[in-house]
């Protein structure tokens, strides 16, 4: 087996930017508007309804565009660069396979269930569907996963700032920190979700100067195509190139892995579950917003892969070696060695300060998401049940502190691996597929037990683990790259946990159905059939045109690529 051995993720020390008074000045202006929002949000926080779900209040298009910020954290800009730097077009797969149609399927097909039962978390589904057992696991393996997932945006911020601005490490950890904690803490979710909005218009700001003035260097799209076809082979600028069973290609995987890995297991059970992103869709005002939710965010998601992945390959095109020793630079490193070659002051200070609010919308996601789950699902209900309403949003408050500090502890543990979203989806496999396959099972077999949720979620985190540290690490299988053993590891914990959900189920008393109302695809509680609010009929309102829109779309994108 081909074991990677990639140096830590430190950004190249010659990384150094140009920034003067005008960059720091765009930069202050952007975290005293945080701030701001913060102070605003506050006033509208009176119950922990509001506090951790907005009050379900909040219109499509603000949860939609929080729904993809959210998503859009720098970890995805620097690693989706980077994956194109290593792998080339292949990343196209992560957004129009790996993305697209497991947000239609959560806005049309599932968050009906979210919405209708009234849950304010993904945990607390399986708490009405399963037991007490699926839901304290569910939700203690989510607090980890986003404590970790939060950690892996405050370390990535470190190491951008230090190489960047000069600034020391702790430095940036605690002002971005303090910042996060400080309008989460004030305002809440909908702090979080404005500022997410903000963040989105901010983190496009940045993005676009830079892929246009990238092309622009190396003569277009014709001159990059062509300078990558001579550096790494024609495969390096299409889709699914080499991609058949036995045929070696830059990402490691075959047809089969991408489209069952990360097709299915890996992005089904990254959108369908992750609270991170579901939760925005949950502080929508209405079932029809909370549907369009999702939708809403998929068009932009479409188009913002060609702004993470060409300065990817434009970096790939400039430095051929970039990734080994022989020439100093990172994978993570593309889009910084990029602002520092082509970017003027004025916009450099724009750049910055998108990548520092693309590291806050990440954070804040994950800290919002875990404040929610670690108050409702494990603190109220396991812990001090029954106490007054304001003793949680105090609580919630505490928890947000607690949850920013830990994430500080756990940042480092992103620092072995040279393609941070290599990371993320080694996390994704362990937490978000075992937690979907649960999820799918429960949501379309009423005859999964009780107890089967539990076992099944144990077994799909084991065995994708087992799968990751054992057989891959330890060399007893062979899989060329890190990426595609998480493929094989969402597949292998999709799969044990569908088995022991069935095996256990066979062997276990079934729930009565009418227990199942609202819980289980082909039958509807009240909250699932409320009628559409006035204006909801127009065709832009509609989550099934929007869904499959969004659908065809995406493959009418992946044309160019394909050959």
């Amino acid at each position: 087996m081909q074991t990677p051995t990639y140096a830590p993720a430190y950004l190249a020390a010659e990384l150094r930017l140009p920034t003067n008074g005008l960059d720091y000045t765009i930069l202050g202006i952007y975290f005293v508007v945080v701030l701001g929002i913060g102070f605003a949000a506050r006033r509208s926080v009176k119950t922990s309804l509001d506090f951790f779900l907005s009050g379900r209040s909040l219109p499509a298009w603000i949860t939609g565009l929080a729904f993809i910020s959210a998503n859009l954290a720098a970890t995805e800009i620097l690693g989706m660069a980077a994956n194109s730097a290593q792998y080339g077009a292949y990343t196209v797969h992560w957004y129009w396979i790996g993305a697209i149609p497991a947000m239609v399927f959560l806005g049309l097909v599932m968050m009906p269930f979210y919405y209708g039962s009234k849950v304010r978390s993904v945990p607390e589904f399986l708490l009405l569907r399963f037991d007490r057992g699926a839901h304290l696991l569910s939700s203690i393996l989510f607090a980890f996963a986003a404590i970790l997932i939060a950690g892996v945006n405050l370390y990535a911020l470190a190491i951008v700032v230090e190489a960047l601005l000069g600034w020391p490490q702790w430095v940036a950890i605690v002002v971005a920190g303090f910042f996060v904690l400080a309008y989460i803490t004030l305002g809440g979710l909908s702090s979080a979700i404005y500022n997410e909005v903000l963040q989105f218009f901010v983190i496009l700001a940045a993005l676009i100067p830079l892929v246009v003035l990238s092309l622009k260097k190396v003569g277009g799209w014709d001159g990059l195509t062509h300078k990558l076809t001579q550096a790494h082979g024609a495969n390096f600028t299409t889709a699914w190139g080499g991609t058949g069973i036995g045929h070696a290609n830059p990402l490691g995987a075959n047809w089969l892995t991408i489209v069952l890995g990360l097709g299915f297991v890996l992005s089904f059970g990254y959108w369908t579950t992750n609270f991170a992103e579901v939760q925005r869709a949950l502080s929508a005002k209405n079932l029809s917003a909370a549907q369009r939710t999702p939708l809403i965010a998929a068009f932009p998601k479409i188009f913002i892969v060609f702004l993470v992945m060409i300065p990817g390959l434009v970096a790939a095109a400039l430095v051929p070696k970039i990734g080994t020793s022989g020439s100093g630079l990172q994978y993570n490193d593309a889009i910084p060695y990029l602002m520092q070659e082509l970017l003027p002051n004025g916009v450099l200070g724009i750049a910055v300060t998108g990548l520092l609010a693309a590291f806050m919308a990440g954070m804040a996601a994950n800290v919002s998401s875990f404040n929610t789950v670690f108050t409702n699902d494990i603190w109220a209900k396991y812990v001090v049940k029954d106490r007054e309403d304001a003793y949680y949003v105090r609580f919630g408050r505490l928890i947000t502190a607690i949850g920013v500090l830990a994430s500080i502890g756990t940042a480092f543990l992103a620092s072995s691996f040279s393609n941070i979203m290599s990371y993320l989806q080694t996390l994704f496999s362990f937490f978000n597929v075992p937690m979907f396959v649960v999820f799918i099972v429960g949501m379309f077999w009423k005859r999964a037990s009780k107890k089967s949720g539990f076992w099944g979620l144990l077994a799909g985190t084991t065995a994708a683990m087992v799968n990751y540290f054992v057989l891959y690490k330890q060399g007893v299988i062979d899989i060329p790259t890190d990426q595609g053993a998480n493929f094989v590891s969402a597949i292998a914990g999709f799969v044990a946990g569908a088995v022991v959900m069935v095996a256990v189920s066979l062997f276990t008393r079934p729930r009565p159905e009418q227990e199942l109302r609202g819980l289980v695809y082909g039958t509807r509680s009240p909250g699932m059939t409320e009628p559409a609010a006035p204006g909801d009929e127009a065709w832009y309102r509609r989550p099934a045109l929007l869904g499959w829109g969004a659908v065809v779309l995406a493959a009418i994108c992946y044309i160019p690529f394909s050959f």
